[in-house]
């Protein structure tokens, strides 16, 4: 049996595995720095405490426990050594037959270091739990704070990025500030102090990759849900509390969220040859890497320009990944048995985007259709139900949205950080 290493437990590793797991044909091994799966597209839900970190998660060990041929390892690629056959972890080396790199892309800063040490991402789970904590934090020094400048800059976030991300979580914080806010922070309601929320990017659309008709409804709600959107405008720098764009003017706040973009990481053993726009590998047809021998690229890491229908490569988007992740398996098995690869192509189902209650933004290529309002905003909870990787995340995160919905509230706001020594007496 040969043995097929996977390094990336996201949304294409995982149905790769799964395809490949109960197969005779491979044994296979599944690398990840965490030793967990979690849904990317609901982290954003964590950082605003909608949901709990166990209801998007779900541990590696227990989805691979029943198939004996694979197993996972824990651990953080650092290289690769093809001519061995052989790859170098944190942890360990792993020998291969096959290598298949999965492993995403990460937050793009363009080269801004201080917007990197400062400003909020909302890609993992880990930056979720920070986000969260820094989010309840701030509220409660603007609680108990008598200066109206520090006030107002504590409770003024800036989210950069016009993309999905950026335009939920200015939707949901829209929600907070009207729902929650409130309630559980009489000190600062009512009191004419001044609060906002910033939705700013440097192009001059939201949801650049959807229909006109959808940019237009998801602009017009955020507006009515009191975000302030400033479009064409580039972030330059943040220091000092403050964001600083490329036209001069500036937003003093504590909190800049990070939805801008992402990048590929260089891989250590592949050529510079292998890489084409955004860092990504560039893999032909069969989503093997240019150049190199049995070594395999799939999902937000990898362009493919070999598709008649995405000459300029695929969106870096989760169903993407999903069905990369699927049809390498099928190749994969088509190999062992000695027969014809089919080359990837990518079916489009559709895009979405949920603005807040009742209020989203949905477009179906075929038939081409666009829906916004609740029947989109229900078929977004119903799509991103389905994606979720266990039954139980499916009910608990079903059961905290239902809470959520009928009550304009939620219990999970907990200032959750490991004590440091010094801290524990």
């Amino acid at each position: 049996m040969k043995h097929i290493v996977i390094i990336g437990g996201g949304f294409a590793g995982v149905n790769l595995v799964r395809k490949l797991a109960r197969k005779e044909e491979y044994t296979v091994t599944l690398v990840d720095r965490n030793n967990y799966n979690y849904f990317p597209p609901l982290v954003y839900q964590v950082s605003m405490g909608f949901l709990d970190p166990t209801d998007i998660s779900y541990p590696f060990r227990k989805l691979l426990r029943k198939n004996k041929n694979a197993r996972f390892v824990i651990g953080e690629f650092q290289k690769v050594i093809p001519e061995e056959k052989k790859v170098i972890l944190s942890t360990t080396e792993l020998k291969y037959d096959y290598l298949v790199l999965a492993f995403g892309t990460s937050t793009n800063y363009f080269g801004m270091e201080s917007v990197q040490r400062h400003a909020k991402p909302v890609k993992t789970v880990n930056d979720a739990l920070e986000l969260r904590n820094h989010f309840l934090q701030v509220m409660e020094k603007a609680a108990l704070t008598t200066d109206p400048e520090e006030r107002t800059r504590l409770l003024t976030i800036v989210v950069v990025g016009g993309g999905p991300t950026g335009v939920e979580v200015s939707g949901l914080l829209a929600e907070l500030k009207k729902e929650v806010v409130p309630k559980d922070y009489p000190e600062i309601a009512g009191k004419g102090f001044e609060s906002h929320i910033y939705l700013v990017d440097g192009i001059s659309k939201v949801l650049a990759a959807m229909s006109d008709q959808s940019q237009r409804d998801a602009y017009d709600a955020l507006v009515k849900m009191g975000v302030e959107i400033k479009l064409g405008m580039q972030v330059k720098d943040y220091v000092d509390d403050t964001v600083i764009f490329s036209n001069g003017e500036t937003i003093a706040t504590k909190t800049v969220v990070w939805a801008a973009g992402v990048t590929a990481t260089v891989t250590e053993g592949i050529p510079a040859e292998c890489y084409g726009r955004g860092k990504r590998l560039i893999v032909d047809e069969f989503n093997e890497v240019k150049g190199m021998k049995d070594i395999f690229a799939i999902g937000d890491m990898c362009i493919q320009t070999t598709d008649p229908a995405f000459p300029n490569g695929h969106p870096q988007l989760a169903q993407v990944a999903i069905q990369q992740g699927s049809h390498l398996a099928e190749n994969l098995l088509a190999l062992a048995k000695q027969e014809n690869r089919k080359p990837f192509r990518y079916y489009d189902k559709g895009n979405m985007a949920i603005i807040g209650r009742n209020k989203a933004v949905a477009d179906i290529p075929k038939p081409k259709l666009h829906f916004k309002g609740f029947i989109a905003w229900f078929i977004w909870l119903f799509i991103h139900l389905t994606f979720l990787i266990s039954y139980g995340n499916r009910v608990k995160t079903l059961y905290n949205w239902v809470i959520a919905y009928f009550t304009k509230d939620q219990s999970l706001r907990l200032i959750l950080r490991p004590l440091k020594k010094e801290e524990i007496s």
